[in-house]
């Protein structure tokens, strides 16, 4: 538990503490599971319709030693392992993502609308942006793409943080 001593008005400190600063709610497995399975099936629909408005640059022979062997094994589309690997990760994506908003969640106020929204934002500010930036500066890939990419974790964020909201309440 976090304690803060008050201020008063003028910034000095009254020498009381207050109560703590906020209390997590309590964590819930199924619930935890559910969001990570739904967040996972949200962020895998987002980047399939990414990558079917981006294919250019998966098709591009240019890039063909860029991709993972898992992802492209050969020059043609990915295997099921793959999509498995994918779907796995988002899992345990959600399921961490799920278990950071039941403890930072009561910083939030509002609906669970407002805070999933809130914290889907958060989490494009602390992960999605210094992702791109990352890709950017270590690997070749087209601007254009790289901005996709965020553009879709944006959205992933936002609709997975109020997704991950609402079953956390």
């Amino acid at each position: 538990m976090v304690k803060i001593a008050k201020q008063n008005n003028n910034g000095k400190n009254n020498g009381k503490e207050s109560k703590s600063v906020c209390k997590p709610i309590k964590m819930n497995f199924w619930k935890i599971l559910l969001s990570g399975i739904l967040f996972a099936i949200i962020a895998q629909i987002i980047h399939t319709i990414g990558a079917f408005l981006t294919m250019g640059y998966y098709t591009d022979a240019n890039y063909f030693a860029i991709w993972s062997k898992i992802m492209m094994p050969t020059a043609a589309p990915p295997g099921w392992e793959f999509y498995a690997y994918a779907i796995g990760f988002s899992i345990i994506t959600g399921i961490l993502l799920s278990i950071v908003y039941v403890i930072v969640s009561c910083c939030f106020s509002g609906s669970a609308f407002k805070k999933g929204a809130l914290y889907g934002v958060l989490l494009f500010l602390a992960a999605g942006i210094p992702s791109a930036l990352s890709l950017y500066l270590l690997i070749s890939l087209p601007l254009a793409l790289i901005i996709s990419w965020a553009v879709e974790g944006l959205i992933a964020y936002l609709i997975g943080g109020i997704i991950i909201a609402a079953i956390n309440k």
